[in-house]
């Protein structure tokens, strides 16, 4: 059959859209930016423990004393892991995205019940917004939304709606006709009979779906979290690239601890508001009574507990003083101005991204640094959600993204160079010096490369010249991972004395801690060397001048380098910023020579 450029034409969809409707994205996104700083705001004002407290009071009045001493505690574990803003980050994008969602859901499903031809043509959109992989619906979000909040809000709630707008029109279907018979027989409107008859008797169905809406939002937050939406689903996704699985654990912990809360206390609410819920309720009350852990106070009550946790928290001082000291160390050049750096966990840009946040830091700029994979990074920096990053390899490694976003976004210089691209065996492997050799000996490497994260440039080289330069297409796969994936590979290989064959780059410190052998390259398909340079966002220079000399006048050794790539190796996971402190006090003056001031 002749090819079918299907996906060519949703490429042209979406580059018109792009390129004409972009008033509309710009509006949806400034919406979404509100609404979620707005909930963001309110959930992160009060300490922890006094919001913990109000969840748990809340809990207690919709499902009694049991359920809001678990919810304390559940949230009180979660602000011990260190993860509190991080987990209120996460519920205030789950809120927005549900809010919106049952905004479009509701009407919808009413719409749907109440027509044949509607729901028949709602049926397979629906079918296809849940059964589309996840991921997929972070592409054209991206390109929408840019990186960040707005990008995954969109995704989650495409993913999320289908539940309700199929519960509702099933709500509202399973009425039983001869109620709603009976209402029309008595004159009442169609509005009335909607509203008085058809949604309250519909609400339980309704509410499953509300349950069914959240669930899904918080199961998509680990996804969004690739696209810089931070978060809970951030730190899963940076344990994810750099194969820690304490943080995986606690991150992951901490969305279980949302999950169980909300499903919970949503099933609640829709006893508390359906009125066969409270007529059941009623009912149980009358017959045995109410035993303690089962007590549930009334609504006037709960919100006397919520006033006296908020009076208690003021008197005791734990909202916070509403003025932030400074923590500047050095000269106070930023006052305070927030700059984001984005970076792919691969150890140099590990190294210089956190070198250069508290570099930013003691010169008195706020710095947020993220985690992305390459392609949402450059996606972020040209439409300026990220103010720049420092380990883009050009011009050969990351030449697709620069080709595709280089006339939006600033090259403010290499930093070191040259580097280089290999693949690379253990110095025991026998008779494997180049890539040449590599096609004779695919048995003995179980025809395997292990390779990095699939967005990698050089991933992308290897698969589409490197390997067919030198014959090996057909007889090795490569393995896509993570570069702390493929380090574990390597390390585990070298322990137990097997061959295996990874990508590997210069500089790396790898080669100073194992024995490897880089595969000569005599086609040098891989090409020349690409220097680490600094890319920043049109405009970045303009806004800050000084930032931007320091970064144009940055370079380090490949001493200085490996070194603070191994003070981060010996530190560990999560303490990063630490071993830089610990490397610029042993290397004293380079934060002076980096970034020189007038002062």
């Amino acid at each position: 059959m002749p090819r079918l450029h299907l996906g060519d034409w949703v490429n042209d969809g979406v580059n018109w859209l792009v390129d004409h409707m972009s008033w509309l994205f710009d509006a949806i996104k400034s919406v979404v930016e509100g609404m979620y700083d707005g909930v963001d705001a309110v959930l992160t004002g009060p300490q922890p423990l006094l919001l913990a407290g109000i969840l748990a009071v809340l809990a207690w009045w919709l499902r009694g004393l049991v359920a809001g001493v678990l919810a304390f505690a559940g949230f009180a574990l979660v602000d011990s892991l260190a993860l509190w803003d991080d987990a209120m980050s996460t519920l205030s994008l789950v809120l927005v995205a549900t809010v919106i969602a049952l905004l479009i859901a509701v009407p919808l499903g009413i719409w749907a019940a109440r027509s044949k031809a509607v729901s028949t043509a709602l049926r397979p959109v629906l079918d296809l917004m849940q059964t589309m992989p996840s991921m997929v619906l972070l592409i054209p979000a991206i390109l929408f939304f840019g990186t960040g909040v707005p990008a995954g809000v969109v995704a989650t709630l495409i993913f999320a709606i289908a539940p309700g707008v199929r519960m509702t029109e099933l709500g509202i279907r399973q009425v039983d006709a001869e109620l709603v018979e009976a209402a029309e027989a008595f004159g009442t409107s169609p509005r009335d009979t909607l509203l008085r008859v058809q949604l309250p008797l519909a609400l339980p169905t309704i509410m499953a779906g509300v349950n069914q809406v959240i669930m899904l939002g918080l199961s998509m937050v680990v996804i969004a979290g690739m696209v810089g939406t931070g978060g809970l689903g951030g730190a899963v996704n940076e344990a994810i690239g750099q194969l820690d699985i304490g943080l995986g654990f606690e991150a992951g912990l901490g969305i279980v601890v949302l999950a169980i809360y909300l499903d919970r206390v949503t099933g609640a609410l829709g006893d508390q508001i359906s009125p066969l819920g409270r007529r059941a309720a009623a009912k149980a009350r009358a017959a045995g009574g109410v035993q303690l852990w089962h007590h549930r106070p009334r609504p006037a009550v709960a919100v006397v507990g919520v006033v006296v946790l908020a009076l208690v928290a003021g008197g005791l001082g734990i909202f916070g003083s509403s003025s932030e000291t400074s923590t500047v160390t050095g000269v106070d050049v930023g006052k305070g101005k927030k700059i984001s750096i984005g970076y792919i966990p691969w150890d140099e840009g590990i190294a210089s991204t956190y070198l250069w946040k508290e570099i930013l830091e003691e010169r008195g700029f706020e710095v947020d640094t993220t985690q992305y994979a390459a392609g949402p990074l450059y996606t972020g920096i040209a439409t300026g959600r990220i103010d720049f990053e420092t380990d883009a390899w050009l011009p050969t490694t990351q030449a697709e993204y620069w080709k595709k976003y280089g006339d939006r976004i600033d090259d403010l210089g290499k930093w070191y160079g040259p580097t280089s691209l290999e693949l690379t065996v253990p110095s025991y492997v026998k008779d494997v010096d180049s890539l040449a050799d590599l096609k004779d000996h695919a048995s003995e490497f179980d025809g395997k490369i292990t390779g990095i994260e699939p967005s990698a440039g050089m991933m992308g080289l290897l698969k589409s010249k490197v390997l067919k330069e030198y014959g090996l297409d057909g007889s090795y796969e490569v393995v896509d991972g993570s570069t702390p994936a493929m380090l574990a590979e390597l390390k585990r290989a070298i322990a137990e004395k097997k061959p295996i064959v990874v990508t590997l780059w210069s500089p790396h410190w790898a080669y100073s801690d194992y024995d490897l052998k880089k595969l000569k390259d005599p086609k040098g398909a891989w090409g020349s060397g690409d220097g680490l340079h600094n890319i920043a966002r049109k405009g970045f220079a303009a806004d800050n001048p000084e930032v931007a000399k320091w970064l144009k006048d940055f370079s380090m050794t490949e001493k200085q380098l490996a070194d603070l790539e191994a003070q981060i190796q010996k530190s560990g996971k999560g303490k990063e910023q630490d071993a830089v402190r610990t490397w610029l006090k042993q290397n004293p003056g380079l934060v002076d020579k980096w970034a020189p001031t007038a002062g």
